[in-house]
């Protein structure tokens, strides 16, 4: 896969409206983005983030605690977050996947919803 290719762009979208975001350049961005396209069933944690789990792990990267509003992560190595506020995780932190572009504000709310993941470029 080439650099291009792994910065690519993708697009969140549910019954609640649509994001759109960019993966990182590493190695576990570059594997999610392989895997697409991908519908995950979410679920809110902590009202600050949505998760769903993924077909399979990423590759491990460097995990950081911090986090921002539409930082694409992954806890564990199959956990899919999309963050809606700023804050931190426990050790041994999150492995950031991406970036979206807007405002997250969408998923700033109780419940559960289905996300298609789907490249754009």
């Amino acid at each position: 896969m080439t650099d291009a290719a792994a910065q690519s762009r993708i697009r969140i979208s549910s019954d609640w409206g649509v994001l759109t975001a960019t993966l990182a350049d590493n190695d576990a961005g570059r594997a999610l983005a392989r895997m697409l396209p991908l519908t995950l069933e979410t679920h809110d944690h902590l009202r600050q983030e949505k998760v769903g789990t993924l077909p399979r792990s990423l590759p491990e990267i460097a995990r950081q605690r911090g986090f921002q509003p539409g930082t694409l992560g992954i806890w564990n190595a199959d956990r899919f977050v999309i963050y809606y506020v700023r804050g931190e995780v426990p050790n041994p932190g999150i492995m950031i996947v991406g970036q979206v572009d807007g405002n997250t504000a969408i998923y700033d709310r109780p419940g559960s919803v289905t996300v298609r993941i789907e490249r754009i470029d």
